[in-house]
């Protein structure tokens, strides 16, 4: 009798199933190697072909897919703004939305920036809204009767201005342009401005929703009554004020314009997917 834990009188025992009478695959290939005729030939196994697959696109931003690139165009985005907006007013301001733009201001150095128009019976808001977070960054007030005078016509620009835009625009004056400081009409980031300058939103025709809150001439018509009625209906000592409508060209007084060719090259002022940084 072998002793406990003698590896003695145990015999290898073969791990393919009764029946199976075909060789495997390691059978197979030492056949192969053995086989002396086979000197000249080349091993070849097989590879189990990938479950996976990957297919490169010779240009994933197609023209019919750059809409996409602008939030406001994602479902439930605008809807999303003009609630939050409407709440906020009406808690900050007690005041009504009467009508709801989407446009595109230029600043004084011919900057684009995505903003929303909103008129009330008193008050013009410009605000600029955050489409990606969905949330106000910045809401600027301006009382309707203390607009002077709106302005229709096509944009012009100094002889050697290096970005210049075709088009019509909308200008809205609410001060003076001769007693505006030096200081802020070459101060791109300056708030004290006394005028607006609107254009259409780019994505004005990519579907019925955005077209009705983006024409230019839509929201003219619906803001100079305003202004006329917020006119005679203000108070004070002073005579009331009359609303100067013209049709002129509008200025862009940029005579180099290279900080304003890069933004609005790229699109810096509208919320954009930039599109992934990593690899």
């Amino acid at each position: 009798m072998s002793a406990i834990g003698s590896f003695e009188g145990f015999q290898p025992v073969s791990l393919k199933q009764e029946g199976d009478n075909h060789p495997s695959e390691t059978d197979h290939l030492s056949t192969e190697e053995d086989d002396p005729g086979n000197e000249a030939a080349p091993m070849q196994t097989s590879r189990q072909r990938s479950v996976t697959e990957s297919t490169l696109y010779p240009n994933p931003y197609h023209s019919s897919y750059m809409p996409r690139k602008y939030f406001v165009t994602r479902p439930g985005t605008i809807e999303t703004a003009m609630e939050d907006l409407k709440n906020h007013i009406a808690e900050t301001s007690g005041e009504t939305i009467q009508s709801f733009w989407l446009l595109t201001e230029i600043d004084h150095w011919n900057n684009e920036k995505e903003k929303i128009a909103l008129v009330t019976d008193e008050t013009l808001f410009i605000c600029k809204y955050d489409f990606i977070m969905l949330s106000c960054v910045q809401l600027q007030r301006i009382p309707l009767s203390a607009v002077s005078r709106v302005c229709l016509g096509n944009f012009t620009y100094p002889g050697k201005s290096l970005d210049k835009r075709q088009g019509e625009g909308l200008r809205i004056y609410w001060g003076s342009v001769e007693e505006q400081s030096l200081l802020s009409r070459w101060n791109p980031w300056s708030t004290e401005v006394p005028y607006a300058t609107f254009a259409e939103h780019p994505m004005k025709d990519n579907s019925e929703k955005l077209l009705e809150i983006c024409k230019l001439s839509e929201f003219t018509s619906k803001l100079v009554p305003a202004i006329q009625n917020a006119h005679r209906n203000a108070t004070g000592s002073g005579s009331k004020k009359e609303l100067m409508v013209s049709t002129e060209p509008i200025l862009i007084e940029t005579y180099t314009g290279l900080m304003s060719f890069i933004g609005n090259r790229n699109k810096l002022g509208y919320s954009l997917a930039r599109g992934s940084i990593g690899f």
